[in-house]
């Protein structure tokens, strides 16, 4: 459930059936503060497109605490995909007690991510994100791989600061309703969008009910179809994940182990 995909059960699709025909009204109830949420989260002017990020390496820590995705050392998300195959894939997201050195300068912390078919790994990704001063989580790209018939295909690695590449937001420090942001930007093949669509959500998946969580709507001009609701819940982070355009894939929280 990271930048990539970010990420199902039938109470979830009901939750977010509801919530579709409130978002237009809540949407319409926000317009006057649109333009200030989309430009700005704390203190901080977040990247929208492909304009450099410009970060100062000294603004970010590892220690990862930002209410709507948190990310302690040891952290694990359990996660049960259905991809647009039918096929049930299970996925597991550990936060490592590992950090790395990114090309931009910034250090930021390993979240081991592995997709598994049939109980054999398919997938397997290092993501690397950090938190800036104001609490907002940045990505900073990924080193994947992805497994068919014993042959690893890392086309879809990226590193910001190398070849073009550069860190989006993750997660804002204040999301509100009309925020936008990038959530990666490596021109061609990373540029997933994301807007904040409504706040103070409830949802629920096979790991529970939560609530206080934000909806969000993720795109890419890459793919410009495809059209993904996430729900991240207080203290915990991305719950479900749903496509509700041009594609059938669905990510839904099994577990949660802080």
């Amino acid at each position: 459930m990271n930048a990539r995909a970010v990420k199902r059960a039938g109470a979830a699709t009901a939750s977010i059936a509801v919530l579709l025909p409130a978002l237009a009204g809540c949407g319409g109830g926000s317009e006057g503060n649109t333009t200030h949420a989309a430009a700005q989260s704390g203190t901080s002017t977040l990247p929208q497109s492909s304009e450099p990020s410009n970060l100062s390496p000294a603004d970010f820590t590892t220690q990862i605490d930002n209410p709507y995705w948190p990310m302690p050392v040891g952290a694990q998300w359990h996660v049960r995909v259905t991809n647009p195959e039918g096929e049930h894939l299970t996925e597991t997201i550990t936060v490592e007690n590992k950090t790395k050195q990114i090309a931009d300068g910034v250090t930021a912390r390993v979240v081991h991510d592995v997709v598994y078919t049939n109980g054999k790994p398919t997938e397997i990704t290092d993501d690397w994100y950090a938190q800036d001063k104001d609490g907002n989580i940045w990505y900073f790209g990924e080193n994947t791989a992805s497994i068919q018939n014993g042959k690893k295909d890392t086309s879809g690695s990226f590193e910001a600061g190398k070849n073009g590449a550069d860190a989006g937001i993750a997660m804002a420090a204040h999301p509100a309703v009309g925020l936008t942001y990038r959530e990666e930007y490596y021109a061609g093949h990373a540029e997933d969008r994301t807007k904040v669509l409504a706040l103070d959500q409830q949802v629920e998946a096979p790991a529970g009910h939560f609530t206080g969580a934000i909806l969000t709507d993720d795109t890419s001009p890459i793919e410009p179809t495809v059209s993904e609701y996430k729900l991240y819940a207080k203290g915990v982070g991305p719950v479900v994940a749903v496509s509700v355009s041009g594609e059938s894939e669905r990510e839904d929280l099994i577990r949660y182990t802080p």
